[in-house]
């Protein structure tokens, strides 16, 4: 140990100040890198260099609902592996977890440190102490995040400045690969509209220029049918029906292809301010339904997210269709939920009739509307393709009020 080391170790204030550059530095360079990989690697790295002991760190990532180790200095422990019950019982509770063998002395206790007998932590295998410390982020998304795992095999003492640089390096490390993952979330988005337009686009010649042509000779001909026999009722009636499914095809391929010219109007997400987008969108719909009442605080709004410039069109049509949708007067509550580093929630709740249990499952379909629905069917369908392309998500539930709740989640950047 260097003579600069055994002062600071004289020193619990100067310690600290070297501790918290450290951290500063480390997580610095954290935040610059590419991959988890890589954030991983330079994780084990840093640890050992600023919290006191020598301890052996692990690192597990919060992915899809699961704990995985990514990389750890321990033998026998490799990155892919479910990592120990002590690493799950700080994913599951929140907070900082600590075993310790008998003799061990846990000088540092606070009610964020959860201390468990060492049975319930398979009698710290791996030496004298261990420690792990979570950082999750949740939302509809689900959880996301990392726990960060020490194991002192000789320590005697546990201290504040073990405990307290852990849990601070942990949150900087998880917010790195949170921030990663969206990153990569928002790529594999823009890559999935790509697909998309060009499927469509696939669709939209194949409909229009095939079937549309063949529909229109189907509705001459079932024409002529019907003119010819309009003295025979029955053949007439047959030939009504066979006229009216050429022209109901026929409003669909129209569907399909007003919303292929919307999706290629669509362009790269970028950065955006979100209140202004919401203030305009709702200052429109009041003026176009007297029968739409939108209360919202433009201050609960002021995000930056990540969209494109048809943004708009997806709160236009959720709060068009509270209105579109119910019979009389409608009241829909905009609000933004508690925001993660790199997501933000809205949501849009109304006090109509609800969701039609025939319909709730495949609401956000292309083409799915209810028996009684004058529309075409593609408004929430092609809601949920525009977030989606924005790395984004966007669900329904039952509101409080007894109508629709929906939930929009956008990235931040």
């Amino acid at each position: 140990m260097s003579e600069e080391d055994h002062a600071s170790r004289r020193d619990p204030r100067e310690r600290t100040v070297k501790t918290a550059g450290r951290i500063v530095k480390y997580s610095r360079e954290i935040y610059h890198l590419e991959s988890v990989e890589e954030v991983a690697m330079l994780s084990m790295e840093a640890t050992p260099q600023f919290i006191d002991g020598h301890p052996s760190p692990t690192l597990a990532e919060i992915r899809n609902g699961e704990l995985r180790v990514l990389e750890s200095l321990r033998n026998g422990v490799h990155g892919g592996d479910e990592p120990g019950p002590l690493a799950q019982r700080a994913y599951e509770t929140g907070n900082v977890v600590v075993c310790a063998r008998d003799g061990v002395e846990i000088a540092y206790r606070n009610e964020d440190v959860e201390v468990v007998d060492p049975g319930g932590c398979d009698g710290c295998p791996h030496g004298a102490v261990s420690l792990a410390a979570p950082t999750i982020y949740r939302d509809e998304m689900g959880a996301r995040g990392a726990v960060l795992v020490l194991d002192w095999s000789t320590l005697d003492r546990l201290e504040e400045f073990h405990v307290k640089p852990a849990d601070y390096f942990a949150e900087h490390i998880a917010t790195a690969i949170v921030n990663i993952r969206s990153r990569e979330r928002l790529e594999r988005a823009r890559n999935d509209l790509a697909k998309r337009k060009e499927m469509v686009e696939v669709y939209d010649r194949l409909l229009r220029h095939d079937l549309g042509n063949d529909l229109q000779v189907i509705a001459g001909f079932s024409d002529a049918i019907a003119t010819a026999v309009e003295d025979d009722d029955q053949l007439a009636g047959h030939a009504e029906k066979i006229q009216r499914t050429a022209e109901s095809a026929a409003e669909l391929i129209d569907n399909v292809g007003e919303t292929v010219k919307t999706l290629e109007q669509e362009g790269e997400p970028e950065v955006r301010d979100l209140e202004p987008i919401v203030t305009d969108v709702v200052a429109d719909v009041r003026a176009k339904f007297d029968d739409l009442t939108v209360e919202s605080d433009p201050a609960a709004f002021e995000y930056q997210v990540y969209a494109g410039d048809l943004i708009d069109s997806v709160f236009t049509n959720i709060l068009s269709n509270a209105v579109v949708h119910n019979e009389g007067p409608v009241t829909v509550r905009l609000r933004t939920e508690e925001p993660t580093p790199d997501t933000v929630l809205i949501g849009m709740a109304d006090d109509g009739a609800g969701i039609a249990d025939e319909v709730r499952d495949g609401i956000f379909e292309m083409g799915q509307k209810g028996p009684d629905s004058d529309g075409t069917g593609f408004g929430l369908g092609l809601a949920r393709t525009l977030v989606e392309s924005y790395g984004g998500a966007v669900a329904v539930a039952d509101g409080e009020h007894g109508g629709a709740d929906f939930r929009i989640t956008l990235e931040r950047p």
